[in-house]
């Protein structure tokens, strides 16, 4: 007879399946007939019921754990894992390339002349002289955030391809909707936005301008502090819950910052270091501003309104701040040679700073958010090893102290509320592994039978009740 799928056993519910046909053992009346049936009978003989009841039941719990493995592999939260590991990667990627790309604008110097020196004549008064050909931090900043124009485009055209097809109109109108029904007029509308435009351009300014001054891995370590910002403004503006270990988490990344701008000895230096620290602790202060008010402000925001209000904000910044970069072109502030303009520079910094920002905003609907975030302190030690080995860039002492120190207070701000329900479980399933483990070694080839594990969360104390075959707890 067959056997039933509601026969089959699992790992907690054992049963002993019947025993079918075609393993049974032939008696002396059903024996075959031929030159090599005493052969045959001898090999069956030797296969009593019980062993074949228990190669059964392994097969069948084999199917079973691949079975549960391949589910488990291929379940919803499996492929929302892989796309978020996927997402750190380019996360790390972009951000470590714009920052990178960026810094490289104040290093391009493709022109030397000659400069007399001295009162004489001579070949030895002439030296060579670089030319400052790029020092507009400010401009930069202006070109990469005309780029995001293209957020809602590229969200447009994603949605018209997408399988759940809509009309141009329709999904022009579910941008739009949400913001009308909370009751935001035109000018009300606007009038957040260039307000959010302002604070945007003013946070990646900071960040660009710090560039000029600090190591690219500086930079990045010190706009990682802006998660902490993010958790101690939610606290006080969002009433967010108090957890005891981000706060520990906001100490260490403030230490971390003040090693930073000591790192250096010399007094000329130290003055430049703590401006450039400066600079880059309040980038991250007004990127975790933006973010907080956003959501106090704009509130829960579909993909279609944040694709929108990013793109206003690149309209806003490229038809309100152009004179600014006038102004400081033709005042000498920044320095600008427009036959010399790095433009492939400006470019790659351009894109994959959109690359970065479309990652961080949109990429929620395919993973998690702590994949995102995660992806900014990745960035520290790719971006170190670039330092290290294009422009030997060594990391010792308190500047070494205190990106170890800003790393680990990233990391401990990202634990989630209610992490020591996670560490008992991760502890209660370590100490089942093991429990499992020690019984298959004193009983291998027997039928499974489990340990209970037990854990008082009140107390603390393990309770394991161990059975054997028989029943019986040891």
């Amino acid at each position: 007879m067959k056997v039933e799928n509601s026969d089959v056993p699992t790992i907690f519910n054992p049963r002993k399946p019947r025993l079918s046909q075609s393993n049974a053992v032939l008696t002396s009346d059903h024996r075959p007939y031929g030159p090599f049936s005493h052969v045959l009978s001898r090999s069956e003989s030797l296969c009593q019921p019980e062993d074949v009841e228990q190669v059964e039941q392994c097969q069948r719990r084999q199917l079973g754990v691949f079975k549960r493995l391949k589910n488990k592999c291929c379940s919803k939260h499996a492929r929302k894992v892989y796309y978020g590991l996927c997402v750190t990667f380019f996360v790390t990627a972009s951000w470590v390339g714009a920052t990178h790309a960026i810094k490289y604008l104040y290093m391009y110097h493709p022109t030397k002349y000659p400069v007399l020196t001295g009162s004489g004549f001579n070949f030895s008064s002439i030296h060579q002289q670089t030319l400052m050909t790029y020092n507009a931090p400010f401009f930069t900043t202006w070109f990469c955030t005309n780029w995001t124009v293209l957020f809602f485009p590229l969200y447009f055209f994603c949605q018209l391809g997408s399988p759940n097809y809509q009309t141009p109109t329709d999904i022009l109108g579910e941008s739009v909707r949400n913001f009308r029904d909370r009751g935001f007029t035109a000018a009300h509308f606007l009038t957040r936005c260039c307000m959010f435009c302002m604070l945007w351009v003013f946070t990646n300014y900071l960040y660009i301008h710090a560039l000029s001054i600090l190591v690219a891995t500086d930079a990045l370590a010190l706009f990682a502090i802006n998660v902490c910002c993010v958790y101690l403004l939610s606290w006080v503006i969002l009433h967010d819950q108090f957890v005891g270990v981000r706060i520990v988490a906001v100490i260490l990344c403030s230490t971390g910052v003040a090693l930073l701008a000591y790192m250096d000895a010399g007094i000329t230096n130290k003055k430049k270091t703590m401006t450039g620290v400066l600079l880059a602790a309040l980038a991250a202060a007004g990127s975790a501003v933006y973010k907080v008010m956003f959501k106090k402000m704009i509130g829960d925001a579909t993909y279609g309104q944040v694709s929108l209000f990013f793109s206003l904000i690149g309209l806003l910044n490229a038809a309100l701040l152009w004179p600014v970069c006038l102004v400081l072109y033709f005042s000498e502030v920044e320095i600008l040679h427009w036959d010399r303009l790095p433009w492939m520079i400006l470019l790659s910094a351009s894109t994959l700073s959109l690359v970065a920002n479309l990652l961080g905003n949109l990429s929620v609907a395919f993973t998690y958010d702590i994949f995102i975030t995660f992806g900014l302190i990745t960035a520290v030690p790719v971006s170190a090893a670039i330092d290290i080995t294009i422009h030997d860039v060594q990391f010792y002492g308190m500047k070494l102290a205190g990106i170890i120190l800003i790393s680990i207070g990233f990391l401990l701000v990202m634990f989630p509320n209610n992490w020591p329900e996670y560490i008992f479980r991760l502890l209660r399933n370590i100490i089942l592994l093991s429990h499992s483990a020690r019984w298959s070694r004193k009983n291998r080839g027997l039928p499974p039978n489990p340990p209970k594990v037990e854990i008082d969360y009140r107390t603390g104390y393990i309770r394991s009740h161990l059975r054997s075959p028989s029943g019986r707890v040891r």
